[in-house]
C-alpha cells in the first residue's frame, strides 16, 4: 500500500482531531428498533458501499495478508434468499453477493446505513473508494462476528449467542490483585495431547470439560481446580490470521495468536464450526461460564501494539492512520512485527479502549494482559482503565512494560513502560528482573541464576520478594514469574545452563524457583505445565525457545507425565505453595509501607553463598521465617537470635513438602536445646513462630 506523506502528517494535528474525532458508541453493526444500523469511520473516503453476502467464506482468501478486490459483477439476487443461509459456507458461485447498500456520510467522518432485519445471520463487508482512485473491500474493524477466516463480518444478534444461565454468570475478581495466582496457557496446548482424556481437543470447549483424566489422574478443568490457581491467562483468542480455519485440525499447523486480524471476534479454529460466526461466540461464552462456575477467572491476552500486516481493515478505511511512520516515511517497527499501532491518535486510542470494554462487557472477561505494552501510550491505557471500571473496578490489567523504540506521531507522548508505571492507574507489569535473576538471563542460554548458585542478581531477588523491584513502588504493580510461553521452559532452562545435572537436582531447582515466585509479594504468574516439569523438545531432541510455529508434539501439555512419581511430587508441592499463599495474607501485602514494616532480612542471609533469609510479621503477632538456599551446601539459622521459640514452630514449607496448615517444626523431646534451623541445598523453608 502506498501512503501520502502529507496526509499522514495531517492525521497528527489538532485540526484533524477536532474535525473528525467521533465519540459515539455505535460503530459497527447494531440491532435497533428501526432495523440494523451499520456505521463505519472513514473521514476521507469518496464513497462507501455495504455489501451483503449469503456466505462468510471468500474462496482462496487464506493467503495471510491478501486483499480482496472489488468484484466486477453484482449478483443482485432476491433478498428473500437470505433466510436460506445455514452455515456460511460459500456456494459454487464465488460471487454470492445478495445486495448492496450505499452508505451515507455523516458528521465526524462517519458513514452509515440502515437495513431491514431480514439480513440477520448473513455476512457483510464494505467497499471503500478513496479520492486517489484506490478501492478496497474490507471487513468492518468493529465486527463482532465473522465468517470463516475472518474476511467478512456476520450480522449477528449477540443476545441470541448467550448460553443458558449467562445472565447469572459471575466474574471471578479479587479484592486485591495480589490475591491472584495466574496460570498462563494456550487454549490448544491444554487439551491437544491425545492422552488428555478431553474430547474437544484444542477447542474452547476442551477447557471446560469436566471429569477428564489420564490413568486415574485428573486432567483439564478438574486439574486446574485441584492445583488451586485463581485465574487462567489465555494466549490470544480473538480472530487471528495464521491458521486456515477451512482446514481440518492438523497437529503440525499451529500458532500462538499474536497476529491480529479481527480484534472483536473470537478465533474460529477454537470452535466446532468456524463457518458460523455464532458458534465461536457461544462456545467461548460457555467456556468462560464453566470456568467461572469452578472459581477460575479468565484473563485475555490482547495485542493492540501491531497488526499482522497492512492489510488490516482500519488501514483500508483510513490509509496510514492506524500506524506510526518513521522520518523516512516507512512504517515504524519497534514491535519487530512489521508495524507499530499509533495508539496516541484519538480514533486508534478509542478503538483500543472500546475493544477492551466490549470484551469485558459482552464476554464477562476478568482481566487483560497487554502484549508489548511499552508501545502503547499511557493516556490510552488509562482510558482503558476508566472504561472497564464502569463494569467493575477489580478487573485485572497488566502487560509487558518493556522500553520499546518506536516513532511516535505526536510530541510529548508517554509510553506505558516500567519507567512510566506511576503514570498508570492500577496497572501491573511483568517483573523480568526477577525472571532472569532466578533462572538466568533468557538471552544467554548458559547463564545461571539464583537457583543454580549464581549470586549476580541476588539483590533483585530480595527486592522482588518484597514486591518492590527498582521500577515499582507497590506489590500491586508487579507480576512475578520465571517462565511464560516465550523463551525456554523453566525446566529446559535449568537443564541447559547446568550441564550434567541429574534429574533430582533439576527438580530441586524447579521447586526452588516456584517457591520464590509464589512466596514473593506481588502477583503470581505461572507458565502452564511448569509444575509438570514441562519441556519443549523437537524430534531431533533440541530445546525449542520460540515454539510459535512448532507442532502440538512440542507445545502440548504432556498429561502422561503424571505417571511419573517425581512429577506428581512437584505438582503437589505447587499445590501446597499456592494453598499456603492463599491462606496466609501476610504473603499478599498490598502497600509499600506495609511491606517495609513487616519484612526484615536477617543477618544470616549470605549474599556470597546464594542464601536469603528474612522474617515476615504475622498479623496477629509472631513471625514467619522464610529462607531460600540456592547454594550447594546446607545453611543454618540461629532462631534464638530472632526471639523465636522452637516449641511454637509450625513448618509450612521445606524440601519435601508445602502446606497451608503445616506441622510441628520439632517433634523431638529436647525442644529446649534446639536453637537453629537447617535449610538444605536448593531448598526453601518457611516456619511460623
Amino acid at each position: 500500500m502506498k501512503y501520502d506523506a502529507e496526509l499522514i502528517k495531517s492525521y497528527s494535528t489538532k485540526e484533524f482531531e477536532e474535525k473528525y474525532e467521533y465519540k459515539g458508541k455505535d460503530l459497527g453493526c447494531n440491532f435497533t428498533d428501526e432495523g440494523i444500523v451499520f456505521k463505519v469511520w472513514s473521514p476521507l473516503a469518496e464513497k462507501i458501499t455495504l455489501n451483503i453476502y449469503k456466505s462468510g467464506e471468500v474462496k482462496g482468501s487464506y493467503i495471510p495478508g491478501a486483499s480482496e478486490s472489488i468484484s466486477d459483477k453484482i449478483n443482485d439476487n432476491d433478498n428473500d434468499k437470505a433466510s436460506d443461509n445455514i452455515n456460511g459456507r460459500a456456494s459454487d458461485n464465488t460471487n454470492d453477493k445478495i445486495k448492496e447498500y450505499p452508505m451515507t456520510p455523516e458528521d465526524k467522518g462517519v458513514w452509515s446505513c440502515v437495513t431491514d432485519k431480514d439480513i440477520e445471520n448473513l455476512f457483510y463487508d464494505f467497499t471503500v473508494e478513496h479520492k486517489d482512485g484506490s478501492i478496497y473491500t474490507t471487513i468492518d474493524p468493529y465486527a463482532k462476528a465473522c465468517g470463516v477466516n475472518g474476511r467478512r463480518g456476520m450480522v449477528v444478534d449477540l443476545s441470541k449467542t448467550d448460553p443458558e444461565g449467562w445472565d447469572d454468570d459471575n466474574r471471578v475478581l479479587p479484592n486485591s490483585v495480589c490475591d491472584c495466582v495466574i496460570y498462563e496457557m494456550h487454549i490448544r496446548d491444554f487439551s491437544a495431547d491425545p492422552k488428555s482424556g478431553i474430547k474437544n481437543r484444542g477447542k474452547f470447549l476442551g477447557i471446560s470439560e469436566k471429569g477428564t483424566s489420564y490413568n486415574g489422574y485428573k486432567t483439564g478443568m478438574d486439574y486446574l481446580k485441584e492445583l488451586g490457581i485463581t485465574h487462567v491467562h489465555l494466549l490470544p483468542f480473538y480472530d487471528y490470521t495464521m491458521l486456515d480455519e477451512t482446514e481440518p485440525y492438523d497437529e503440525n499447523k499451529y500458532n500462538w495468536g499474536y497476529d491480529p486480524l479481527n480484534y472483536n471476534v473470537p478465533e474460529g479454529s477454537y470452535s466446532s464450526d468456524p463457518y458460523d460466526g455464532r458458534v465461536r461466540i457461544k462456545e467461548l461464552k460457555q467456556m468462560i461460564k464453566e470456568l467461572h462456575e469452578n472459581g477460575i477467572g479468565v484473563i485475555m491476552d490482547v495485542v493492540y501494539n501491531h497488526t499482522f500486516n497492512e492489510d488490516f481493515s482500519f488501514n483500508k478505511l483510513v490509509p496510514g492512520y492506524f500506524y506510526r511512520f518513521n522520518e523516512k516515511g516507512k512504517l515504524s517497527n519497534g514491535s519487530r512485527c512489521g508495524n507499530d499501532v499509533a495508539s496516541e491518535r484519538c480514533m486508534v486510542s478509542r478503538f483500543i479502549s472500546d475493544s477492551v470494554y466490549y470484551w469485558a462487557k459482552e464476554y464477562h472477561i476478568d482481566g487483560f494482559r497487554f502484549d508489548l505494552l511499552g508501545l502503547l501510550d499511557t493516556d490510552t491505557i488509562n482510558d482503558v482503565r476508566k472504561k472497564v471500571d464502569t463494569i467493575d473496578d477489580r478487573i485485572i490489567l497488566y502487560g509487558e512494560g518493556w522500553n520499546m523504540d518506536t516513532a511516535l506521531s505526536w510530541d510529548n507522548v508517554k509510553l506505558a513502560n516500567q519507567k512510566n508505571i506511576n503514570e498508570l492507574d492500577r496497572f501491573a507489569m511483568f517483573n523480568d528482573g526477577l525472571r532472569d535473576a532466578v533462572k538466568g538471563s533468557i538471552f544467554h542460554e548458559d547463564q545461571k541464576g539464583f537457583i543454580s548458585g549464581d549470586v549476580t542478581g541476588i539483590d533483585v531477588v530480595k527486592d522482588s520478594l518484597k514486591g518492590l523491584p527498582e521500577w515499582c513502588d507497590s506489590p500491586e504493580k508487579t507480576i512475578n514469574y520465571t517462565s511464560c510461553h516465550d523463551n525456554y521452559t523453566l525446566y529446559d532452562k535449568i537443564l541447559m545452563c547446568n550441564e550434567g545435572i541429574t534429574r533430582e537436582e533439576a527438580v530441586k531447582q524447579n521447586k526452588l524457583a516456584a517457591a520464590i515466585v509464589i512466596l514473593s509479594q506481588g502477583i503470581v504468574l505461572l507458565h502452564a505445565g511448569e509444575e509438570l516439569l514441562r519441556q519443549k523438545v523437537d524430534e531431533e531432541g533440541n530445546y525449542v525457545s520460540d515454539s510459535v510455529r512448532s507442532s502440538d508434539k512440542v507445545n502440548s501439555i504432556k498429561w502422561e507425565d503424571l505417571d511419573k512419581e517425581e512429577v506428581r511430587d512437584v505438582v503437589k508441592y505447587y499445590q501446597g505453595l499456592i494453598s499456603f499463599r492463599k491462606t496466609h495474607p501476610e504473603f499478599r501485602l498490598t502497600g509499600k509501607d506495609d511491606v517495609e514494616s513487616k519484612i526484615e532480612f536477617i543477618s544470616d542471609s549470605d549474599d556470597l553463598n546464594c542464601f536469603i533469609a528474612y522474617t515476615v510479621k504475622m498479623n496477629g503477632g509472631g513471625k514467619y521465617l522464610v529462607a531460600f538456599n540456592g547454594g550447594e551446601e546446607a545453611k543454618s539459622i540461629d532462631i534464638s537470635s530472632l526471639g523465636c521459640k522452637v516449641q511454637s514452630g509450625v513448618l509450612y514449607v521445606c524440601g519435601e513438602f508445602a502446606s497451608s496448615q503445616g506441622e510441628k517444626f520439632c517433634k523431638t523431646e529436647d525442644l529446649d536445646e534446639k536453637s537453629s534451623v537447617t535449610v538444605g541445598a536448593k531448598e526453601t523453608v518457611v516456619i511460623g513462630f
